[in-house]
């Protein structure tokens, strides 16, 4: 008698994994990671003669292994820097918004590239005079490949519309550029990999004002560790060293956060009208 139960297929599964955060694969049973050390030990222990190197250490040491795990650590650290500064070449190469984007799409130094079904760089005008810079991309932007086009993006649409812009007359980027799985925020290493990229891209369209969207945003670029809401309003001094002056910066909440708490729409309100004023001011 066939099974009546509808069965997902492979492909259907493995997406349904991948939206709800998993990254990697376990066995069937748990590993005890402590007593396979402590084996390899016993094992290192009876298969040589001690010499008075090892007669001069102590029992705790012969045994303990955080001397391995201090050497793999550090090795860890080596090859992030080392991700980084390939990251910094990179974007520093690049004379354009297209060219970046190519630099990205080779580029194999992030890991969320692993588990993120496209590469989700920037959406709107290469000559925008604003650049809104947001978190993460969603489940939504990784399917289409753009930035904040889900339900976040329809009110960024909003916003926008408020003021008498368009996503024609601004360019939307993230902090980074791969979907974190489980939509999980983004780790401080997967930021500080992306960064080059997005100084960069700051570098090349020179707008006149930069509005990180969200506190990590608003961390990330400016270095501030207020909260967003206690940011928000406030007007900062956005450089690099390849910038020839620096760009104001104004922090805004978070379509996301606008979203569960609609009545902070006000105070947003407020910021959109202050960056229509700046904008004129730079006409």
């Amino acid at each position: 008698m066939p099974d009546p139960t509808p069965r997902p297929s492979p492909k259907a599964l493995m997406t349904w994994y991948l939206d709800a955060g998993v990254d990697e694969t376990i066995g069937d049973e748990p590993v005890n990671r402590y007593a396979a050390a402590d084996a390899a030990v016993a094992a290192d222990s009876a298969g040589s003669t001690p010499g008075a190197a090892d007669q001069a250490q102590t029992p705790l040491q012969q045994q303990n292994p955080v001397p391995q795990v201090a050497r793999q650590q550090s090795a860890a650290v080596g090859q992030s820097d080392s991700i980084v500064h390939n990251a910094c070449a990179l974007a520093e190469a690049a004379e354009s918004v297209a060219d970046l984007r190519a630099a990205l799409e080779g580029f194999e130094g992030c890991a969320l590239q692993k588990t993120a079904t496209n590469l989700v760089f920037t959406d709107g005008s290469d000559q925008a005079r604003i650049v809104m810079v947001g978190e993460a991309p969603g489940a939504e932007e990784d399917r289409q490949g753009l930035p904040f086009v889900g339900p976040s993006g329809k009110l960024v649409d909003q916003m926008l519309a408020s003021i008498g812009l368009d996503r024609d007359q601004v360019l939307i980027t993230n902090t980074v550029f791969w979907r974190p799985p489980g939509n999980r925020s983004p780790t401080t290493q997967e930021i500080a990999i992306c960064l080059p990229f997005l100084e960069r891209l700051i570098e090349i369209v020179d707008p006149a004002i930069l509005v990180p969207v969200g506190g990590p945003a608003s961390t990330a670029l400016l270095g501030q560790s207020k909260g967003i809401t206690k940011l928000r309003g406030n007007w900062f001094s956005y450089a690099t060293p390849r910038m020839a002056s620096p760009i104001p910066a104004t922090p805004l909440l978070h379509p996301a956060y606008l979203l569960r708490s609609p009545a902070q729409k006000r105070d947003v309100w407020k910021d959109l009208l202050a960056i229509r004023q700046k904008l004129e001011e730079h006409a």
